[in-house]
């Protein structure tokens, strides 16, 4: 069984989350967002690298047993999936958001068989479109997905009710909720910061509006 919190407080302690509900960031669909997370920060630190590791590939062996294959998503879950195949001794692929231009197009890297039980491996997990588009590719070319993995979502409705509609199986080492809770213990944000920051959540697009 993972442990949300811990999760949380590896990504405050390398940065990989930072937490500016006064000075929001842009995304790149334009939204004005309070929070901005790389997990990409956390391979440059060894020995969280290897939490993460080892708990995404506890959380995979304790839902998804009967896994036959890894997919990564490109580019962030590359690296993330690639550690956790490795570990758990299975067979791994990646997935570009579009063919390659040039040699075999291809957009599936790796060997792969049709029937083949797979669990896409994300680093993170916003309106979950993205995501949900990697798994349509890998149902295309025959492949049964039986579920996802990440290391941080924002629980938003929308990707709630994406997965929902694709009948995805979607698990997270850690969410927004457990990390602004952690935030709040550790000073990092204030209890007012707090119900702005959970505001945001429940309406990323319109957010902006409210500033």
């Amino acid at each position: 069984m993972t442990d949300a919190k811990v999760v949380a407080e590896k990504l405050l302690q390398v940065n990989a989350v930072k937490l500016n509900p006064e000075q929001p960031f842009t995304w790149a669909s334009g939204w004005k967002s309070p929070i901005y997370c790389d997990n990409r920060k956390v391979l440059s630190f060894p020995f969280t690298r290897d939490y993460i590791k080892s708990e995404m590939c506890n959380l995979v062996f304790e839902k998804f047993p009967d896994a036959e294959l890894l997919a990564g998503v490109a580019t962030a879950g590359i690296a993330w999936g690639a550690m956790a195949a490795d570990q758990l001794k299975l067979p791994y692929i990646y997935v570009r958001p579009k063919p390659k231009e040039h040699g075999l197009g291809n957009q599936i890297e790796g060997f792969y068989e049709k029937g083949q039980k797979v669990v896409v491996i994300e680093d993170l997990v916003s309106t979950g479109k993205s995501s949900l588009q990697v798994v349509d590719v890998l149902k295309e070319q025959g492949l049964n997905v039986i579920g996802m993995v990440s290391i941080f979502t924002y629980g938003f409705p929308v990707a709630t009710e994406a997965f929902s509609q694709a009948s995805l199986l979607y698990y997270s080492l850690t969410d927004y909720p457990t990390l602004l809770d952690l935030a709040v213990q550790k000073g990092i944000v204030s209890a007012v910061q707090q119900d702005v920051l959970l505001k945001w959540r429940d309406d990323p697009a319109g957010w902006k509006r409210t500033l």
